[in-house]
């Protein structure tokens, strides 16, 4: 049985970004300095242009993509949409199975739909250099592709671990003319603190969040690019499910269940916002939807985190966000989903999971390398560590409509392909791979240095 891909002319690309702030059925808690004062968007400007502060504090639904990010998304955009017919047949379900394919970006991943933006936005406001991180180094990649079209430099802070496990993912960085280093580092007191302490840290993406933002900080013509959790971020994301509402609109169908990978909730927040601005807006089609979103549970920040004010780094230059999370001084065991190893979740995706709008579940590593096995023998691609997460809990759900005979149809988001992830699938193929169920005593020990401004 061939798959069936749905796929748009480049004129439907999107002209405007969804940003579901305007359709929250409760408030965002604003963020917070550390003296529990409001922030203003005159305490973010030291690492943000304008036009992204606009962004992060908008409660306007539609925000215009400009022209010429415009003309680089259609470098990939619009991704396929396409039906996973061989992995249905596979699994003998009754269930119609859909994948939003982003890794034909560059980049190999979702990640430079954020990147684009975030690099024109800096060059318009006169920025000449960019620091961020990168755990997986799928960030890290984009905001290098974005930095090179619109003329940046950019310097990235690759957690340590993976900065071992993923030469290839450096390697671009650099082909596209990227600095990066090994975090924690040398470079920064943040680093050189933690190195002093412990001088085999592994890094997270808390710590060298928290160098980038110093560097940034310290230089009138840097600023920081982030490539996950923050409401910017995940309005420029909403292209992906833009497109696929779009898409499905062609073949007259309509998902019940939205399935997506989620660390600090971009890819997640991307695919599923749209469709929730839906059921915000009374389309009775999506009165029913359910939307999952899939952690790990080496680092589960929605499952086992309090819904609480935290830093978004591990220094605390960041303000304070209320989210879910697991403290900011966590480090996470180096497990191979290396964009999933973050300590919280968006702000307004944590208020959507605590207002029980959404879903969340943990799913254990191997567990997840063995649906990715499963569905790139299926369907042909191989898929990054990340997006394994998404297919686990896509099979999972195909697998209860097999039970019940019910023909659900389920999207899930493929964030990227695991070209160069392969040695993760050595090690799940050697039997190396470890899962590991982050104890509850751990996250409370971290919990309880938390602020509290509740």
């Amino acid at each position: 049985m061939e798959s069936t891909r749905v796929q748009l002319e480049a004129r439907e690309i999107p002209t405007h970004w969804y940003n579901i702030a305007a359709d929250m059925p409760s408030p965002l808690s604003p963020p917070l300095l550390p003296d529990g004062t409001p922030v203003t968007p005159e305490h973010l400007s030291a690492i943000f242009p304008p036009a992204i502060i606009e962004q992060e504090m908008s409660v306007e639904r539609w925000i215009e993509i400009p022209r010429e990010v415009r003309e680089i998304y259609r470098l990939w955009r619009p991704s396929p949409l396409t039906r996973a017919a061989r992995l249905e047949q596979a699994l003998g379900t009754p269930a119609k199975l859909f994948f939003k394919y982003e890794g034909v970006s560059p980049a190999g991943s979702h990640k430079p739909n954020s990147a684009a933006p975030q690099a024109y936005y800096n060059r318009e406001a006169g920025i000449r250099r960019l620091t961020t991180e990168t755990g997986a180094g799928q960030w890290g990649s984009s905001i290098a592709l974005a930095g090179q079209m619109f003329g940046l430099e950019v310097r990235i802070y690759m957690v340590r671990v993976s900065y071992g496990q993923k030469p290839y993912r450096r390697l671009m960085m650099q082909t596209w003319g990227a600095e990066v280093f090994a975090s924690p580092s040398q470079l920064t007191e943040t680093g050189r603190k933690l190195l002093s302490e412990d001088p085999q840290n592994p890094g997270s993406l808390g710590i060298a969040i928290s160098e980038a933002v110093e560097e940034a900080a310290s230089r009138a013509d840097t600023n920081y690019s982030l490539g996950s959790v923050l409401n910017h971020v995940v309005l420029h994301q909403s292209v992906i499910g833009l497109e696929a509402k779009k898409q499905f609109d062609k073949i007259g169908l309509y998902p019940d269940i939205i399935i997506a990978p989620c660390g600090g909730g971009s890819s997640f927040g991307g695919i599923a916002f749209p469709f929730l601005g839906d059921r915000a807006a009374g389309d009775r089609r999506a009165e029913s939807l359910r939307c999952v979103a899939v952690e790990p549970a080496s680092c589960p920040s929605l499952t086992k985190g309090r819904y609480t004010y935290d830093f978004g780094d591990a220094s605390g230059f960041t303000p304070l966000m209320k989210m879910y999370t697991l403290g900011h001084d966590f480090v996470p065991p180096g497990i191979h989903a290396g964009g999933l190893r973050y300590h919280g979740a968006s702000q307004l995706l944590s208020r959507l999971y605590h207002d029980g709008l959404i879903e969340a579940v943990a799913v254990p590593q191997r567990a997840t390398f063995e649906a990715g096995v499963r569905f790139a023998r299926s369907e042909g691609i191989i898929p990054a560590p990340e997006s394994c997460h998404a297919i686990r809990v896509a099979i999972d759900e195909a697998l209860k409509c097999k039970e019940t005979g019910e023909a659900k149809v389920i999207l899930f988001n493929l964030t990227g392909h695991g070209h160069f992830d392969m040695s993760s699938f050595e090690r799940y193929f050697a039997g190396d791979l470890e899962d590991y169920d982050y104890p509850g005593q751990a996250v409370a020990q971290s919990l309880a240095k938390l602020p509290r401004f509740d």
